[in-house]
């Protein structure tokens, strides 16, 4: 695809990367102004939040509101039920939504948010704990919640200290950071969080076990330790793992051949029509057990260079096979 040309003259482009740069230089410092800001009162939220049997409610009008969202999905995420409710919607049925047992988490810069202050009387009757997160600690907001976090930030990034740029860059910060401190008071781990995750990649590395994607039955190309050459050949091609398992009389995986393993012999120039399957496998091959993550199947092949790892009970008796292939498919890789 071609570009058109750059409308910009080359005063504008640089005055363009100067914004950018002033963009992000001011919001950088409104980020971390909030350390300076956070106190007490944020580790009573978080107190407040973890003892509560409901949900968290998050509100907020304009992009405040879509702060709200994201803050919203992230305490949901990291094992703190959380909803958003517009406050708009809220003055027309959606507050009842909102039980006795939740907190409701307020988020607005000026803390004069009209919408946000008509359901306050309302709020105040229920019983519901209120959380203000506003830049303005004398606003009707702060005023009326039984915890203010304060989010100011000195000026906004945009060159008419208008747009809301700066200040809901420290509003996700400051959410972030219940979001954090909450999962560490749960003891929220990875597993939690794959859990809440199933579809994606976390999930599928620390959901998905061997059992669930491991070859068995019919589907394994097993030879006994005396099979000729040709029918080991004729397994591998049969069962398409790569590779040919020799299993003796208990059903112990004693030895596999691989793709690898003939290319190998073929490039010794051995005669490869007199051998059985005890001559050309690997012994001891490695192995895994059915309880094991797929993860740690494609780490122990990883680790060996190898390209499948048969699957044993307590008792080392073959029952079942995973390829490289197989994880690939399943996306654990």
């Amino acid at each position: 695809m071609t570009l058109p040309a750059n409308p910009l003259s080359d005063l504008q482009s640089q005055r363009a990367l100067a914004l950018a740069h002033e963009t992000f230089q001011i919001e950088a410092a409104a980020v971390a102004g909030l350390a300076a800001r956070t106190g007490p009162s944020f580790a009573q939220a978080v107190g407040l939040i973890l003892s509560t049997t409901g949900r968290v409610v998050v509100m907020g009008m304009g992009k405040s509101g879509h702060v709200g969202r994201k803050i919203a999905a992230t305490l949901a995420s990291t094992g703190t039920p959380a909803l958003f409710v517009h406050p708009a919607e809220a003055s027309h049925g959606d507050l009842g939504m909102v039980t006795a047992h939740d907190v409701v988490l307020m988020i607005s810069n000026s803390g004069e948010s009209q919408e946000i202050n008509a359901i306050l009387p309302v709020l105040k009757r229920l019983g519901v704990p209120l959380i203000a997160m506003t830049g303005n600690g004398q606003s009707s907001m702060a005023q009326h919640a039984d915890i203010w976090l304060n989010s100011a930030v000195d000026k906004e990034a945009c060159p008419l200290n208008l747009a809301p740029t700066a200040s809901t860059t420290a509003q996700m910060a400051l959410g972030d950071a219940l979001a954090v401190a909450l999962l560490d008071a749960r003891g929220f781990r990875a597993e939690d969080f794959a859990r809440s995750h199933p579809g994606g990649a976390l999930g599928r590395k620390l959901l998905t076990h061997v059992s669930d994607l491991m070859r068995t039955g019919d589907a394994l190309p097993c030879v006994s330790p005396t099979a000729t050459f040709s029918d080991v050949m004729r397994e591998m091609s049969a069962k398409s793992m790569g590779a040919a398992i020799v299993v003796d009389d208990q059903s112990h995986a004693i030895g596999i051949f691989t793709d690898g393993d003939l290319r190998r012999l073929v490039e010794q120039g051995m005669d490869l029509r007199t051998k059985i399957a005890r001559d050309v496998m690997h012994a001891n091959p490695r192995s895994i057990r059915a309880d094991r993550l797929a993860v740690e199947a494609a780490e122990l092949m990883e680790l060996h260079r190898i390209t499948s790892v048969l699957v044993v009970d307590a008792e080392q008796r073959l029952c079942g096979a995973l390829s490289i292939n197989d994880l690939l498919r399943a996306k654990v890789i």
